[in-house]
């Protein structure tokens, strides 16, 4: 699981054009903070899509929370290693491209991290840091090459008793994807969707400029050291500067390598933009775990994705093509 902190900060311009104005709505929705922003000609229509995107936001969660007993993903954790679980296409699909993912990381990402027993505390109260023995055994259970598909059937079966998966480093900005292409279909010309820092945005501000982000230096949040516009795409910024601990002189933070156990170490921020918000929220994880130089050499390989790295010194780093104005 991570944290998300919000780093990006939405530079909102409301002039009227075309008797459209910007509205904007904060709620609780997947346990997390969601920013609803849309381009509209009164509050009443604005309102009428906001509602939209919340019921949609509402359908996913139902459908991914492992927490929700009647979901079909807890079904499938219940049945692992007893029977295959029938579900419909788009979690089918959802799981698909999740597995793709992780073959794209090196199982960096990786869903089945839910099995992991949870040895790493990070509320102040660990004192030593676990056994070799303790971490190698919280990760018996992770393992994508366990999560079995059948596509005719449409059923997924977790070979492993005890298994599970969850979405947790994917399902707030495939949430924000889907409330986006909801709010495409019914005609709303412009607007953001903020998960919690997973920011799927579409059309352009009412003075015709790109929607722009901020992006701080989470060692200093007063400060903004550029500004990005972006157009009809997804940013997610991924911090774990706050949640860590400390053994040897190696901060440990709470973002973890599913493969090994052990937390990521070296990055405290990292900002992914991508086409969908689902595929930068997965990889915002997978950067923190592979590691700032196997992280960027990854990125560079992939058309149309760019990323941002702060590490625990402050220092930046970005892929090859993304751009800054420094400001």
């Amino acid at each position: 699981m991570k944290t998300r902190n919000l780093l990006v900060v939405f530079i909102l311009i409301t002039l009227q054009i075309e008797a459209q104005s910007v509205y904007k709505r904060t709620l609780k929705l997947m346990g997390s903070r969601f920013d609803i922003t849309v381009v509209a000609k009164d509050s009443t229509e604005a309102n009428s899509y906001i509602q939209l995107a919340t019921d949609e936001i509402s359908r996913i969660e139902s459908l991914i929370s492992s927490w929700d007993s009647n979901s079909q993903t807890s079904k499938i954790n219940s049945k692992a290693g007893i029977e295959p679980v029938k579900v419909n296409k788009e979690l089918f699909d959802l799981i698909k491209r999740s597995l793709a993912i992780t073959q794209l990381t090196d199982g960096a990402f990786d869903i089945s991290y839910a099995s992991m027993d949870r040895i790493w505390k990070f509320d102040g109260s660990m004192t030593e840091m676990p056994s070799e023995t303790e971490i190698k055994a919280s990760v018996s259970k992770v393992g994508f090459k366990n999560i079995e598909l059948n596509e005719t059937n449409l059923t997924v079966f977790l070979k492993i008793k005890g298994m599970k998966i969850g979405f947790g480093a994917i399902g707030k900005g495939y949430a924000a994807d889907k409330a986006k292409s909801l709010l495409i279909e019914k005609g709303v010309v412009s607007g953001i969707i903020n998960a919690s820092g997973d920011m799927s945005t579409w059309g352009k501000q009412t003075n015709g400029e790109d929607w722009k982000v901020a992006i701080t230096n989470p060692l200093n949040k007063n400060k903004t050291f550029a500004l990005l516009p972006i157009t009809d795409g997804a940013v997610v910024t991924s911090g774990n500067y706050e949640k860590y601990v400390n053994f040897n002189g190696i901060r440990y933070t709470h973002i973890i390598d599913p493969r090994t156990g052990y937390p990521s170490t070296g990055i405290i921020s990292v900002t992914v933009f991508a086409p969908k918000a689902e595929l930068a929220d997965a990889l915002s994880t997978s950067v923190f775990v592979m590691g700032k130089d196997v992280g960027i050499n990854r990125i560079n390989q992939l058309p149309n994705i760019e990323c941002l790295i702060i590490d625990k010194d402050g220092n930046i780093f970005t892929s090859t093509n993304i751009k800054i104005n420094k400001i």
